[in-house]
C-alpha cells in the first residue's frame, strides 16, 4: 500500500511538472473538478468577441492630433452600442463577469473585455482586461482622456510617446491624455493587463505608426 501511495505521489509530481513545462496550469475549484488552460492563450472565455464599430476621423479630429503629435489618424474605434443602464437593485446588478463582457481585438494576439460605464451605471468609469497572448499588441493609439495600466504579473515592452522602455509587473503606468502609446507582452506567458478610463465610453484613435519591430 505504501509503494502504491509513493508511486501515486510521484506521479502527481512528474504531472505537475510536465503541466508547468509545457505552460499550461490546472486549477481545482471547491467542489472537486478541474480546469486546465494553457497559460500562452487565454484566460477568459472569447464567445462575446464583437467587432469594433470604426470611423474615418474628420477634420476636427485630424486638427486635435495635430496639436499633440506628427501621427497621422487612421481612424476611431469603439464598441457596438449596448442596453441602457442597469437598475441596481440587487447584488448581481452590482457585479460584472469579465466572460459576460463583449470582447474586442484590437490587434494581433490582444483580445480586451471591455466594461464601458454607461452600460454598468457607472458616471465615469471605462475597464478593460485585456488578454494580451505572448508577442501580442495593440496598435499605437491614443486616447482624448488619461489612462491607467495596471498589471499584476508579466513583463512589458511599452512605446509611450517618442519613448521606448520595458517594465516587469507589479505596476502601474500613467498615461497623459492624447500621447500615442502601445504595448507588447515580451514575457512567455498571456498579460491580462488592466486599463481603466475616467469617461463612461470606450473609444481610441489609431495611428499609422507601429513602434515594434517583428525581431523585439
Amino acid at each position: 500500500m505504501k509503494n502504491f501511495q509513493s508511486a501515486l505521489t510521484i506521479l502527481s509530481i512528474t504531472l505537475l511538472f510536465s503541466c508547468s513545462q509545457n505552460g499550461t496550469e490546472e486549477h481545482t475549484h471547491a467542489d472537486g473538478t478541474t480546469h486546465t488552460h494553457d497559460q500562452t492563450k487565454e484566460t477568459f472565455s472569447i464567445e462575446n468577441l464583437v467587432e469594433e464599430v470604426k470611423t474615418v476621423p474628420d477634420s476636427i479630429i485630424e486638427y486635435l492630433h495635430a496639436q499633440h503629435h506628427s501621427h497621422k489618424v487612421l481612424e476611431r474605434r469603439t464598441v457596438p452600442p449596448g442596453y441602457e443602464s442597469k437598475e441596481l437593485k440587487y447584488w448581481s446588478d452590482y457585479a460584472a463577469k469579465v466572460e459576460d463582457l463583449p470582447a474586442i481585438n484590437p490587434g494581433p494576439g490582444e483580445y480586451v473585455h471591455v466594461m464601458e460605464g454607461y452600460k454598468h451605471s457607472y458616471r465615469n468609469l471605462v475597464i478593460g482586461i485585456t488578454e494580451t497572448f505572448p508577442g501580442g499588441a495593440p496598435p499605437m493609439h491614443t486616447h482624448k482622456g488619461e489612462e491607467s495600466h495596471v498589471l499584476l504579473e508579466g513583463i512589458i515592452l511599452y512605446a509611450l510617446g517618442d519613448t521606448l522602455f520595458t517594465i516587469e509587473a507589479p505596476y502601474i503606468v500613467n498615461i497623459p491624455p492624447m500621447v500615442p502609446h502601445a504595448f507588447k507582452n515580451i514575457g512567455e506567458k498571456t498579460a491580462n493587463l488592466v486599463v481603466i478610463f475616467p469617461t463612461n465610453v470606450w473609444e481610441y484613435d489609431v495611428l499609422d505608426y507601429f513602434p515594434f519591430k517583428e525581431e523585439e
